[in-house]
């Protein structure tokens, strides 16, 4: 039961930390990147489709993606989109691609996108103490109904705790790899 609940609590905090990457990488670094755009709904014949179903993406200069739609008559509908995401860009179509000009972030900005980060990263952080809280509540339910002994629940619980350790370790450098890149200029 012990080793159930610490692979339960070890999956679901790789998870958190999964999402809380998944996060980062949505955050505008000033170079172009695909999966700034591929999760932005598009409405298309009346219903919302991520964009990355809707069109191929291409990065030929570090500043500047394009967005080729599989479907000319969807351009329209992708572009009024990207410009409805908070992204803040301007995209420009020739009738065939949509072409995303990223401007350099200023200092102000990249400070911005920092503080955002910050708060993704602390957000994991309580996701994975929440699992932890929950595991607890686990081992102790089991040690007051006599399924394990105070020895067992010590070791379930030292475990516990490295686990979740380990975890926001993880969290936290993946927070400073991010912030490192948002503050290159």
């Amino acid at each position: 039961m012990i080793d159930e609940t610490l692979l339960e609590a070890m999956e679901n905090m790789g998870k958190a930390v999964e999402h809380v990457q998944a996060q980062f990488i949505g955050v505008r670094t000033g170079r172009a990147n695909a999966s700034l755009v591929d999760k932005i709904q598009v409405e298309y014949f009346g219903a919302f489709v991520p964009l990355q179903q809707l069109a191929s993406f291409q990065v030929p200069e570090a500043r500047m993606l394009v967005v080729k739609p599989h479907d000319r008559g969807s351009i329209a509908a992708i572009e009024k989109a990207i410009q409805a995401s908070d992204l803040g860009l301007s995209p420009s179509n020739d009738g065939v691609v949509i072409r995303l000009n990223f401007p350099a972030l200023t200092e102000e900005r990249r400070k911005e996108f920092v503080k955002v980060v910050k708060n993704m990263a602390e957000d994991g952080r309580i996701t994975v103490r929440n699992v932890r809280r929950d595991a607890r509540k686990i081992f102790e339910t089991a040690k007051k109904d006599g399924d394990i002994s105070q020895d067992e629940l010590d070791r379930a619980e030292k475990e516990l705790e490295q686990l979740t350790q380990a975890t926001v370790d993880t969290i936290d450098k993946a927070f400073t790899r991010k912030e490192h890149e948002l503050l290159e200029v």
